[in-house]
């Protein structure tokens, strides 16, 4: 029997699982961030102790496979013995807007590194802010799932191609680009790079620190990890050119498996790459959060119970918490639409989620009419999974059947990278030891 486990750095805490390969979950805990003023990377490190040390330890010591996920650019400076010699900055920090203009002059249109939270842009912050003596002993520039990983394997200076995306790695060319290398060249931290790899690859066997400390077997291995967004998607159970799924939380942000790459900065659609096939993604400003500027929750699961999902709503809205929309439409400009409004507060409310199955159904053209694969089976995320009319709704408005998602735990996605880790690592050393 395989063991994985599938680690989930979020926001608010911290959740581990350990699947078998028949994927049947064996093992869940959680962990809660204190607020302390203690700085995140210590943090992170009593989460991950708290978190194995919850795992029953005949469990523990039996795993074979280990892999992390953290929150995209979420990232810290550390030396060659992994200690930090910057506190973290965290995924939504935007430290470095001075920093944009240097990478917008270089990057190409579409490259996440151009956003004012991207790790290229955290990155150019240190190389322009540090000490000189912090800078001398800076080596390794790491996203939070490396640095974690790192306490596992004991190899500094690696990371994953999903992580690094928003430090301006090409996915395409599986290489950093020149115009990276020279600008990291002339502003500083070139030196600072990690080497990257596949997600789902192996980093190493856990050292013997760690084996001590956690009571893990020498012989699990750990796997590179992803971000959690990814990790969110492989949960879900899409997995073939043309899955897609569709989170319905605050916002709405729909992702897509794609035999294309499609990049479009002007909608804030880019595309992760996910072995040969494409990830491609946009995110509206609709969703949850215009729901709850009107209905509490105990209104909305009473009035969607009275919504004829069968009948079509005859008014026409385009449901914004504020003005501005970047996906579908890019306009920052762009006026919630939200009159007129009936005075039956059931009516109104299948009139904002219509509105709503409209703007995703746009979403899905808009990524087709780009050049993605179009999509055969939409899976469905996040609290609106769960509303009964929404759903018979959207199935109205998409092209493509609408089924719940499997999980939308990051740390069962995780977990499954980690057994694919582990069969590709079996599956190397036969060969190898065949030849």
């Amino acid at each position: 029997m395989v063991y994985a486990a599938g680690l989930d750095f979020g926001t608010s805490g911290a959740r581990l699982v350990v699947m078998d390969e028949a994927q049947r979950l064996l093992t869940e805990v959680r962990v809660e961030f204190a607020e302390t003023d203690r700085s995140w990377d210590v943090t992170w490190l009593q989460a991950l102790e708290a978190l194995l040390r919850q795992v029953e330890p005949g469990v523990r010591s039996q795993l074979d496979a280990i892999a992390i996920n953290g929150t995209s650019a979420t990232v810290l400076l550390c030396d060659d013995h992994g200690q930090p010699v910057t506190a973290p900055l965290l995924y939504n920090d935007d430290c470095g807007q001075a920093c944009i203009s240097q990478v917008a002059s270089v990057a190409p249109a579409g490259s996440p590194a151009r956003s004012a939270t991207s790790s290229l842009v955290k990155l150019l912050w240190w190389g322009a802010h540090l000490s000189a003596e912090r800078q001398g002993r800076a080596r390794y520039f790491l996203h939070q799932a490396d640095w974690l990983a790192a306490h596992l394997h004991g190899h500094w200076g690696r990371s994953d191609y999903h992580n690094a995306l928003k430090l301006g790695y090409d996915v395409g060319g599986l290489a950093y680009p020149d115009w990276l290398l020279q600008l990291l060249e002339s502003e500083g931290g070139r030196q600072w790079l990690p080497q990257v790899q596949a997600p789902g690859t192996l980093f190493g066997l856990v050292s013997t620190a760690a084996s001590d400390r956690y009571g893990i077997s020498r012989d699990c291995i750990v796997i590179a990890g992803t971000t959690d967004s990814i990790a969110a998607f492989l949960a879900s159970g899409a997995q073939a050119p043309g899955d897609a799924v569709t989170s319905l939380g605050s916002t709405l942000v729909i992702k897509l498996l794609s035999h294309t790459r499609v990049e479009d900065s002007r909608y804030g659609i880019y595309s992760h790459r996910l072995g040969d096939l494409w990830l491609v993604g946009g995110a509206s400003n609709t969703g949850g959060a215009v729901l709850r500027q009107y209905f509490t929750d105990e209104e909305l699961a009473s009035l969607s119970q009275q919504i004829d999902s069968d009948r079509p709503s005859p008014l026409d809205y385009y449901p914004l918490p504020r003005p501005g929309e970047r996906f579908p439409i890019n306009d920052p400009q762009l006026l919630p639409r939200l009159s007129p409004r009936p005075a039956d507060p059931t009516d109104f409310l299948q009139g904002l989620l219509e509105g709503m199955a409209r703007i995703e159904a746009q979403g899905y053209e808009r990524l087709i009419a780009l050049g993605a694969t179009p999509p055969t089976r939409i899976f469905t995320a996040g609290g609106g999974a769960q509303n009964p009319a929404w759903t018979q709704i959207r199935q109205r408005w998409l092209p493509a059947p609408v089924m719940t998602a499997g999980s939308t735990e990051a740390a069962i996605g995780t977990a499954k990278l980690a057994l694919q880790g582990y069969a590709q690592a079996q599956a190397t050393a036969a060969i190898e030891g065949s030849t």
